[in-house]
């Protein structure tokens, strides 16, 4: 392959930069200035970089699109429960109030305990609903 000489002026940094490059990887200045033009120079360049960026827009939008779905889920798992608890839950007659606060409080602890263990295993409600909603439908 037939070289052509080019002369170039480039900032001292710029310069101590190939230098350095070269170096560490064994090779001529020459090949990786040949290398950093051939790169600048390919119109392909701007289009993988471009590419690239979709790819990962559109994982990001997947993404930001279970998150979404998620928080529905839990959002009406929540107000559901809320509502049947509310609808089903008579009052408390005065003389029993000390005795269900306190029961209500063992419970509540039993209730964090079991969600921490549950978020330490890593098995959430909306795993659990997307395992029985796929299998559901695929029984029908």
């Amino acid at each position: 392959m037939k070289k052509a000489k080019i002369t170039a002026y480039v900032d001292a940094a710029l310069f101590d930069q190939i230098d350095a490059l070269a170096a560490r990887r064994r090779v001529p200045k020459t090949q990786v200035i040949e290398a950093a033009l051939a790169s600048f120079l390919s119109p392909d360049s701007a289009e993988q970089s471009e590419a690239a960026i979709v790819r990962r827009l559109d994982r990001l939008t997947r993404s930001l699109e279970r998150l979404e779905r998620d928080q529905e889920i839990t959002t009406e798992a929540l107000a559901l429960f809320v509502r049947f608890w509310l609808t089903t839950t008579p009052p408390l007659p005065d003389d029993t109030y000390a005795a269900a606060k306190a029961k209500g409080k063992e419970r509540y602890g039993g209730f964090v305990g079991t969600l921490a263990r549950r978020l330490a295993k890593g098995s959430t409600l909306t795993k659990e609903l997307s395992r029985d909603t796929h299998s559901a439908q695929h029984s029908e």
